[in-house]
């Protein structure tokens, strides 16, 4: 189901803005319940929300995606607690039964946005849908240039199971990872679809954030991006190439810099990146009919814990995810 709504929201523009993917872990109002009987107290309610505001406010990011969104209420209250996104606009997927949804927040115009739910008619699959919807939003970053904003997050690696967890084999343990990663792959290729269907033959720019659960470099990942094209391809292969692949900003960042701390997310003892930011070649330096570039890109990932190595935990009203803030530097 695709749905459109035009919003608008003060005029605020610059030649340097930038963009952020924030997943909230679990952001619900307080004694509301999700994933069965969990809920939160109004104290750790109110410590979640003035986290996340002051979060927002080190990030200073001027358009926000965000993941795990339980309740519109609870996020503009969370804004709140923000000096700099106070005033920001949102707009949230509805929530589909016990799963939570995503949204964008902007201190910029925004001009329409799109809801996708289910896969590209042209995809032959037996997954017909997202498990959490893709949000597509215009944003009007400064007058007369309006730049694609899709806010993702795929399905995670928890095993897909017929019983309770507790009741499984490590066999069994093991097919249900594996029926995520073919659910996560599919809707890979279904995000890779829309995004194509935006940039090809367009001269158009598009900047995809969110949680895609897997690393960079893990196949699901890379069909999301597309391939570069190869060094020795004629020069009108590549051209086409260029027109519809995504450049991740991580990649961009380690060409700069000496080393690489992008991570936003521990798990069992393993580092791993599963909160991106990707560009169009509109927004890459390289490309000689750039409209600007990536300048720097800040993971904010020093409240995460290793639990196999302390005894210490995340807080419940922290995230379980680092933040990502990309700077993006318009020509002109």
């Amino acid at each position: 189901m695709i749905k459109i709504l035009q919003i608008l929201s003060p005029n605020l523009m610059t030649n340097d803005f930038k963009v952020g993917t924030f997943n909230l872990f679990n952001l619900i109002s307080p004694e509301k319940t999700y994933y069965g009987k969990r809920s939160y107290s109004h104290e750790t309610y109110q410590q979640k929300i003035a986290w996340i505001g002051s979060q927002l406010d080190r990030m200073g990011a001027d358009i926000v995606g965000f993941q795990e969104v339980f309740d519109e209420k609870a996020l503009r209250e969370a804004l709140q607690k923000s000096d700099y996104m106070r005033s920001a606009k949102i707009v949230m997927v509805p929530c589909k039964g016990d799963t939570p949804s995503v949204a964008i927040a902007s201190r910029f115009p925004i001009l329409a946005y799109e809801v996708i739910e289910g896969f590209p008619a042209t995809m032959d699959m037996e997954t017909k849908e997202f498990t959490r919807a893709i949000l597509k939003v215009t944003i009007e970053v400064r007058p007369n240039l309006a730049i694609t904003f899709l806010t993702a997050h795929l399905k995670s690696k928890r095993p897909m199971l017929d019983k309770e967890d507790r009741d499984i084999t490590l066999l069994e343990r093991s097919e249900g990872e594996v029926k995520a990663t073919i659910h996560r792959l599919a809707e890979a290729l279904a995000l890779r679809t829309i995004i194509v269907d935006e940039l090809q033959n367009r001269r158009k720019p598009l900047i995809l954030v969110g949680d895609l659960n897997d690393n960079d470099r893990a196949v699901s990942t890379r069909v999301i991006s597309g391939e570069p094209p190869f060094r020795n391809m004629p020069d009108h292969v590549k051209r086409g190439i260029w027109d519809i692949i995504l450049y991740h900003v991580k990649e961009i960042q380690s060409r700069k810099s000496y080393q690489d701390f992008y991570y936003t997310h521990i798990h069992n003892g393993h580092h791993e990146a599963l909160d991106h930011i990707m560009v169009s070649q509109e927004l890459v330096a390289e490309n000689p009919e750039s409209i600007g570039r990536v300048g720097y890109v800040r993971t904010f990932n020093d409240h995460l814990i290793d639990e196999t190595l302390s005894d210490e935990r995340v807080a419940e009203w922290q995230s379980d995810h680092a933040q990502v803030v990309a700077c993006i530097e318009l020509k002109g």
